[in-house]
Formats: structure tokens, C-alpha cells, sequence
């Protein structure tokens, strides 16, 4: 029963990995991550976040939403400056147009004699220029624009640190997966060197063929949990190798181990508070709603005039046949300002002016919901921070004691003073706190990579990008 209760525990440990589904690499399904034929790409944490970040799907389509933002700013700018325009015609009278005169030569009849108006052939060009010299929407715009720009970039940062954290954890699930492999397997040897050690002593009638039976069966029910440990692991590579955006063919061998690194203890003390200073996705939503302030005030704008400067400038010529010259043009041009304003509109300005209002309401309650959220998030991660910490710190000492006992228990087995089952309770032991270490650890790592992300911190290995 013992032995059945560690291959439970080991399987349930297993089961509780962050590993998603994903189809197979080329290779057998029991072939240890990283295999299959080509070349193999080999990784570290450090070096799966730099490529994630190249080759992430997500945040690439984030990155362009930022290029498009300062394009907008550009298109925004654009408004302020003068307008241009130049305009060609050529027209052809096919019939002309006519007036009525009365009949000179005989006005006592009292007829009324057509007479035709115009060329045949018309000739002109125009050259306008416009300057807006006071637009409400234009000037709100430019600023608006500005504010969006920078919503854009936070949210881009936001996008950053969310895939680093996923590349982080989904690494750090693939070497925890690899480790329990590893440890699975060395059990797996651990009992069959013992299998053989108890064969030996049964020949020499030192041990009963219950306590040969007890080992041979330890041993086959062991190969199960090493198959499970080794598809799991691969499973983890599959899940890292999606996060990164690597393709499914491409073979990826993990660099490293899973270490317990420390966080700085004044970032976890300062936590809420230097998250709702530097959380990312927090700024873009007070941004956000600046965004909806200044659109209520673009709306606010269709109750203000609109004053522009423009100048034309013409070359037009007229005749009835198509021997043109230079000398049958003739250019005028003028200069002026233009005031229009909105009189009445059907109460549509009144319309739109309250829907931004509302939006620009909802952008608080979504700031207001996430701040009270985002509290609540933090204080839950450094809660796990430090039970994962006091567990790491503990079982450490529990590992220890749990290898002392195994090989007490397997001296003591050897030299015919004690039982297979004090082997297989001391194994069980040892097995547990080995696990539990490994979970602790893994624990610890993935809420630091989530605070990471909430505080945003971006690592030191990765290289800022240049506004």
C-alpha cells in the first residue's frame, strides 16, 4: 500500500503541472524534450524570453497598434498645417448655353432672339491654399492624439510583460516537469538496484520471497509513473514552445535548473504601493480616460466657429478652336478668411457631447474596477511569495532528513536488520520532500515572475527598446 500511495501522489503531482495540450514533435512520445532529427535549438530562461519577444505573434500585432498610434499623432499635426490643392480642367461645349435678347432690328415685333455664350474649347487651372487659423477639434486633437500615442505604448508594455511572465512560467513548468523525469527515473533505479540486492539475499536465504515479491512489484509499478513524468515533460516543451512562437518541428533542449532565487525584500514590502505607480496596464487605463475627457471636448467643439485663411490662384484661357498659346491665358487670384459655425444641427452635437460623457464614465468605472482588482491581485501574490518562501526554506531541511533515513533504512535492509517496508516507507519519504521542494520552488519562481509583471519590472536581461 505504501508504494502504491507514492505512485499516486507522484501521478497527482504530475497531473497538477501548467502544461496544455499540444501535439507531439517529431520523435517517439517517450523521448525526453528536445528530441527528434535536426538541429536543436538549446535555451535557457534567458534566452526563450529574448525570442519570445522577437517572435511572439501577440505582441508583435501590439507592437504595430503603437506604430499606428504615432501615425495617428502625425495625421493629427497634419490638420494644423496648410492644405494645398491643384486642380486642371478641360472642357468641350457641345452645345452652348444661350440668353435672350429682344430683337434690335425689329423691336416692334416684339420676338426674342437666342444668342449663344462661350467657347467651344475651355481651358483653366487652379492652385488653392487653405490654413486653418482657429478649429476646436484641431487643436483638442493634436493633444488627444498625443495621449492616445501613449496609452499605445502602454499598453504595448503591458503586452511585454505579459508574454514575458507566460515565457517565464511555461519555462519554469518545463524544467520542474524535467526534474520530476529525472527523479522518477533515478527511482526507477534506486529499486531495481534494490530488486537485485534482495534476488541476492533470497538466494542466501536472508530475506523471505514475500520481501522479493514486495521489491519486483515496487519496480513495475514504478515504470508507469516514469512514462507519465517523461510525456509530461514533454508536454511542458510543446506548451514552452507555443508561449515562444517556435515552430512545432523545431527541437528545444532546456538549459538549466530549477533554482531558488530571492526576491529583493523591499520590492516585495513596496509592492501595492509601487504597483499603482508602475503597472502598465493601470496607465493606459488612466490614459484612457484623459482619451475620453479630451474626445468630450472634441464633441464640445461643434459649438464653436471655424475660422480659415485660403488663397486661389487661376490661369484659365477660352476659344473656339484648339490652337493654343500661351498668350490666350489670363491668371487672377485672391485671398481671403472664411467663418462658418454650426447653427442648429437637429440637437446632434447636444447627442454626441453626452455619449462622450458617457464613455468617458465608463473608462472610470473600468480604471476605479481594475485599481480595486489589481490591489487585491498583489496582496494575493506576495501572500504566495512568502508561503512559498517558508516552504522552500523547510523542506530543504526535509530532503535532508529524507536521504538520511533512505540510506539508514537501506543499510539496515542490507545488513539484515530491517524490512523492504522500512525501505519502501523511507523511499516514500524521500520521494515526497523531493516533490514538495520542487513544487515549493516552482511556486515561488512563477509568483515572482507575476509580480514582476504587476509591478512592471521588466528583467535585466532584457534589452529596453528606444522610443
Amino acid at each position: 500500500m505504501k508504494r502504491h500511495r507514492c505512485i499516486i501522489l507522484l501521478v497527482t503531482i504530475l497531473a497538477l503541472f501548467p502544461v496544455q495540450a499540444a501535439a507531439q514533435s517529431p520523435g517517439s512520445p517517450g523521448d525526453p524534450p528536445g528530441s527528434g532529427a535536426g538541429a536543436a535549438r538549446t535555451l535557457g530562461v534567458e534566452d526563450a524570453v529574448r525570442l519570445s519577444l522577437e517572435m511572439n505573434q501577440e505582441l508583435a500585432m501590439s507592437r504595430l497598434e503603437t506604430e499606428k498610434a504615432h501615425a495617428r499623432v502625425s495625421e493629427a499635426w497634419g490638420n494644423t498645417m496648410p492644405s494645398v490643392s491643384v486642380e486642371g480642367m478641360y472642357s468641350r461645349a457641345l452645345k452652348k448655353p444661350v440668353f435672350f435678347l429682344p430683337d434690335f432690328s425689329d423691336l416692334s415685333s416684339g420676338r426674342i432672339v437666342p444668342i449663344e455664350i462661350g467657347t467651344d474649347h475651355a481651358f483653366s487651372l487652379n492652385l488653392t491654399a487653405k490654413q486653418i487659423l482657429f478649429n476646436s477639434a484641431v487643436i483638442i486633437g493634436v493633444g488627444a492624439s498625443r495621449i492616445y500615442s501613449d496609452a499605445a505604448h502602454e499598453s504595448y508594455r503591458a503586452k511585454k510583460l505579459e508574454t514575458i511572465a507566460k515565457v517565464r512560467k511555461a519555462f519554469y513548468g518545463a524544467l520542474l516537469a524535467d526534474e520530476v523525469r529525472i527523479m522518477m527515473l533515478e527511482n526507477l533505479k534506486n529499486a531495481e538496484d534494490n530488486l537485485r540486492n534482495v534476488e541476492v539475499m533470497s538466494k542466501q536465504g536472508i530475506v523471505s520471497e514475500y520481501d522479493q515479491l514486495r521489491a519486483r512489484v515496487g519496480v513495475e509499478n514504478l515504470r508507469p509513473a516514469v512514462m507519465q513524468a517523461e510525456n509530461t515533460s514533454a508536454l511542458s516543451v510543446e506548451a514552452l514552445r507555443a508561449v515562444i512562437g517556435l515552430d512545432v518541428t523545431e527541437r528545444i533542449i532546456l538549459k538549466g535548473r530549477l533554482e531558488y532565487v530571492q526576491m529583493a525584500q523591499a520590492v516585495v514590502d513596496n509592492a501595492v504601493e509601487e504597483t499603482m505607480h508602475r503597472n502598465p496596464t493601470l496607465s493606459a487605463l488612466r490614459l484612457a480616460v484623459d482619451v475620453s475627457q479630451a474626445y468630450v471636448n472634441v464633441q464640445r467643439s461643434g459649438y464653436y466657429p471655424t475660422l480659415a485663411a485660403f488663397g486661389n490662384y487661376q490661369y484659365q484661357a477660352a476659344k473656339n478652336d484648339l490652337k493654343v498659346s500661351t498668350n490666350d491665358f489670363i491668371n487672377s487670384s485672391t485671398v481671403g478668411l472664411s467663418l462658418s459655425m454650426n447653427i442648429f444641427e437637429g440637437f446632434q452635437t447636444n447627442a454626441r457631447v453626452e455619449q462622450a460623457k458617457l464613455d468617458r464614465q465608463k473608462a472610470e468605472e473600468q480604471l476605479s474596477a481594475y485599481e480595486t482588482g489589481i490591489r487585491t491581485g498583489v496582496h494575493s501574490i506576495v501572500l504566495m511569495l512568502h508561503q512559498a518562501q517558508k516552504r522552500v526554506e523547510a523542506q530543504g531541511k526535509t530532503v535532508e532528513l529524507a536521504e538520511r533515513g533512505y540510506k539508514i533504512a537501506t543499510s539496515r535492509f542490507v545488513n539484515g536488520a530491517g524490512t523492504q517496508l522500512e525501505v519502501n516507507d523511507a523511499q516514500l519519504a524521500l520521494t515526497q520532500a523531493k516533490v514538495n521542494r520542487m513544487q515549493a520552488i516552482f511556486d515561488y519562481l512563477v509568483s515572482s515572475a507575476e509580480l514582476e509583471q504587476t509591478l512592471g519590472i521588466t528583467p535585466s536581461y532584457v534589452t529596453e527598446e528606444k522610443e
